[in-house]
């Protein structure tokens, strides 16, 4: 099967080279491209994102009934573990993230009753910016605390994953509340 044919990516795309707008990650012809950041300046930048996740009843008190351990061990503890492992290795999973340098990460965990809220913050000094880690970070501990709990029910919902804030770069976004 052919290849197709790919432009030195150090070029400067011409006016008419210019993807769909909006549409960074398509070039011209509208194939899947990585984008160049190569000009880019080096800056701090930081993204949090959130998760929420909504608990059957049965599985929050037992959870809470046994310090939010089951048979596999702490959930909320390899959850955390499990989303800062997530972030460093976003670009190995998300086919156009560049590989960055984090140089900080927190997931926070809170159990109010039914509802669990995870927020997964991660910064670096780079190029572009953090938060399709912060949003990988966040989805991998969800999806770890429904791993571990799914003995006790199959009702687990995750709920969301939203970005609630990024900062450096083009663009700042602040979504809290």
């Amino acid at each position: 099967m052919a290849q197709a044919k790919r432009k030195n990516p150090k070029e400067k795309k011409a006016t008419g080279d210019r993807a769909p707008a909006g549409l960074t990650h398509l070039d011209a012809a509208r194939r899947p491209t990585m984008v160049d950041v190569s000009d880019k300046a080096v800056t701090r930048r930081s993204a949090t994102a959130e998760a929420r996740i909504k608990l059957p009843s049965s599985v929050a008190r037992a959870l809470a009934a046994t310090g939010h351990r089951t048979r596999k061990g702490p959930v909320f503890d390899t959850a955390i573990i499990a989303g800062v492992q997530a972030v460093k290795r976003t670009h190995e999973l998300i086919p156009f993230c560049h590989p960055l340098p984090i140089e900080h990460c927190d997931i926070d965990i809170d159990a109010q009753k039914t509802r669990v809220t995870i927020r997964c913050t991660v910064a670096t000094t780079h190029k572009t910016g953090v938060e399709m880690e912060a949003l990988t970070g966040a989805t991998a501990a969800a999806l770890t605390i429904y791993d571990m709990c799914k003995a006790l029910s199959h009702d687990i919902v995750i709920e969301s994953v939203r970005l609630l804030d990024k900062l450096g770069g083009r663009r700042n976004v602040s979504r809290r509340r």
